[in-house]
């Protein structure tokens, strides 16, 4: 990754909070640097202490510059699945052709700009109105629709490109942990879904059940990334009809309190994230939890997709070790079996006030940082190595392994490059199966020496 074409102001105003951060220290990092020596950026050539540190700031920079692309990949996920700001049919990737020849997608991108100029009191349109406007877009002239209709063909190249890298790797046969840095040259997206935390608790399920974690072990725990449900990119967790959650947090606490793994009202849950959007958010619903408000996660489900019957029971049991069942929201008509699908089943839940105060929000950049900390004993990282390369993964397992107590683990869905003597190293891994036809993930288990 290098920093290219980020605005002068926004450049400056990063480049003040990259000086202020405390970066791993070269001392600290020599032995991946070692480990990399030939792999290295051209900055780093000849690296000492001034070099890292100068690097540091300068990836620092460059990493969060990504979040800007991946809020415009958010943007097209709206664009072709959202049903917020128009009664057009949703559109599959797969069918664009046929919806561009039939109007529906030249209706559904007039309808996207005639939000984004009055968007009222969707949240995700005022957000991606003031994105644009940041960009210099008038949202008043023709440039909108102009400027979707761009990033719209970008996509789509882009999703051609990591299908065919997808498509290498199965004919090199490797193993579904070995993603390698699939997304290392995209913008960083904040989406997220039910599916990672499933795979979350049955590796915890597995963990318990081999001896390596034992009952109210689970005290400090910490998770990378967390993501915030604008719209995810695939369409039957794709949805924007209810106001902008996380999950990953409270689904955590939920799985170690349903397995026994923490004790009650004894854990302590710090989320790591580089996006201002998803720290301010968290804070404010701590903010609304002090004066005793919870924090309501909507949970739907598309019944016509085939989820296997441990998928389906995490998902009715979701939440009820942190919260109580709540009426949901209504989805739109669009999701009603009457209009072609087989519907939407809606669950919800209120999040008790002391869970949600007991995960505190660090803006903490994972590949750079590491807190200060020797005192977490899990980790938790999903669909967030994929984002950098391997120098990069490197650099983040070992912090994260700097965090953890001996012992401790670190799991992902990612395979990462192990540092020669470093501190973590793959002890293991769980096969999560989603369906009956195959599809599947894997969780590696990552122990800190």
């Amino acid at each position: 990754m290098r920093l290219t074409s980020i605005p002068v102001v926004f450049a400056a105003a990063l480049s003040v909070l990259a000086a202020g951060r405390a970066f791993t220290s070269y001392a600290s990092v020599k032995p991946v640097l070692e480990a990399q020596r030939d792999r290295l950026p051209a900055e780093l050539k000849n690296v000492d202490a001034a070099k890292w540190t100068a690097w540091s700031q300068q990836q620092d920079q460059a990493i969060r510059a990504r979040l800007e692309q991946g809020d415009l990949d958010s943007m097209v996920n709206l664009l072709l699945f959202g049903t917020s700001f128009t009664k057009q049919p949703r559109i599959r990737v797969e069918n664009i052709t046929e919806a561009s020849k039939a109007g529906t997608l030249r209706a559904r991108v007039d309808d996207l700009v005639a939000g984004l100029r009055s968007p009222g009191d969707n949240e995700r349109l005022s957000f991606l109105g003031d994105l644009l406007r940041r960009k210099g877009i008038d949202l008043g002239s023709p440039a909108t629709g102009v400027f979707i209709y761009n990033h719209l063909q970008r996509a789509l190249e882009e999703r051609k490109t990591f299908a065919e890298r997808a498509e290498q790797a199965k004919r090199l046969n490797l193993p579904d942990l070995d993603r390698a840095s699939l997304f290392a040259d995209r913008g960083v997206s904040l989406d997220t879904s039910i599916f990672p935390n499933f795979s979350i608790e049955q590796a915890l399920r597995d963990l318990k059940k081999r001896g390596v974690l034992r009952e109210g072990q689970v005290a400090r725990v910490a998770v990378i990334g967390p993501g915030l449900d604008f719209i995810d990119k695939n369409e039957e967790s794709g949805y924007d009809y209810y106001p902008q959650q996380t999950l990953q947090p409270f689904a955590l606490y939920d799985s170690l309190a349903r397995l026994g793994l923490a004790k009650a009202n004894a854990l302590s849950v710090s989320v790591f994230d580089i996006s201002s959007r998803v720290i301010d958010h968290l804070r404010r619903a701590r903010e609304r939890a002090r004066k005793n408000t919870g924090y309501v996660v909507q949970l739907p489900r598309d019944v016509g997709r085939p989820w296997p019957p441990e998928l389906i029971a995490y998902w009715r049991s979701l939440g009820d070790q942190v919260g109580a069942a709540v009426a949901p929201i209504r989805p739109p008509d669009i999701f009603r079996p009457l209009n072609g699908g087989q519907g939407l089943e809606t669950r919800a839940v209120r999040i008790r006030p002391a869970v949600v105060l007991a995960c505190e929000p660090v803006d903490l950049n994972i590949v750079l940082e590491r807190g200060g900390l020797e005192s977490f004993d899990l980790v938790i990282g999903t669909n967030i190595f994929l984002y950098y390369d391997a120098f990069e993964q490197m650099l983040a397992l070992e912090n994260a392994g700097a965090m953890l107590k001996p012992g401790g683990l670190l799991l992902t869905n990612d395979r990462l490059p192990e540092v020669p003597g470093g501190a973590m190293r793959l002890a293991g891994m769980t096969d999560v199966p989603y369906d009956d036809r195959g599809a599947h993930e894997t969780i590696g288990w990552y122990q800190k020496r």
